[in-house]
């Protein structure tokens, strides 16, 4: 029996994917970024197993609030580290009507989440830098891994999301944002470019975690900032 590692849910969010969405947080993460919201989903430990028919059924109980776009996310954590249980938590979904949505890094691939793939209808794709040298630095991984994540939705024609976390001084040079609009313009999967303003409210989760929090010195960007890299984007 395929079973899953959770770390909690969300019933009707409205900040991951198209319309209203039952979202399902992973527990495990393979990558330590240092803009990090989550830091208690990166452990794989986890006393919250569920079973894909569990998930379903949580999620049917608030399908007549999805309309037309709405559906089910997984995020993490990394959900790419699970891929088995989500192709059936998915497959189910389809099943039920319901259509698929996978928030992820992108920063493995294998067999089981090519499958996985099969029943994704959209995938949020977490671009956090435009570089080499930044991705090893903050993240932990190579930013070559993202690109061939990126070359499969483009191989696969899935609806992708391009999300990039916005961190003053880290990631907001020009050169960042014309590598943004480059990757928009060379893959025709990409139909969305999302800007997430850089929060430090999770600062509190590092202090009682006991760890430090690697950029808590750096700045929040204003709307002002966030609407100037959109018009930028355009």
């Amino acid at each position: 029996m395929t079973i899953g590692k959770i770390h909690s849910f969300q019933s009707l969010g409205t900040l991951d994917g198209p319309g209203v969405r039952f979202v399902v947080f992973m527990q495990g993460c393979n990558l330590r970024c240092h803009c990090c919201h989550n830091p208690d989903t990166w452990s794989f430990e986890s006393e919250k197993i569920y079973t894909p028919e569990e998930i379903v059924s949580k999620v049917l109980r608030f399908k007549e609030y999805f309309g037309d776009e709405g559906g089910i996310t997984i995020s993490g954590g990394e959900p790419l580290l699970q891929p088995r249980f989500v192709y059936e938590v998915f497959k189910l979904c389809h099943e039920n009507g319901i259509n698929t949505c996978l928030d992820t890094s992108g920063s493995v691939y294998n067999d089981d989440i090519e499958l996985m793939l099969s029943e994704t209808d959209r995938v949020l794709l977490d671009i956090k830098y435009t570089n080499d040298a930044l991705y090893k630095k903050y993240v932990g991984c190579s930013y070559g891994l993202v690109l061939r994540f990126l070359g499969v939705l483009e191989e696969r024609s899935i609806k992708t999301t391009l999300r990039q976390v916005v961190i003053p001084s880290v990631n907001t040079s020009t050169e960042n944002f014309c590598q943004i609009k480059q990757l928009a313009a060379s893959h025709s999967c990409i139909d969305k470019i999302e800007l997430l303003p850089f929060r430090k409210i999770c600062t509190t989760k590092y202090d009682m975690m006991n760890i430090g929090f690697p950029f808590k010195d750096i700045p929040e960007p204003t709307p002002d900032e966030i609407e100037k890299y959109y018009e930028f984007l355009k």
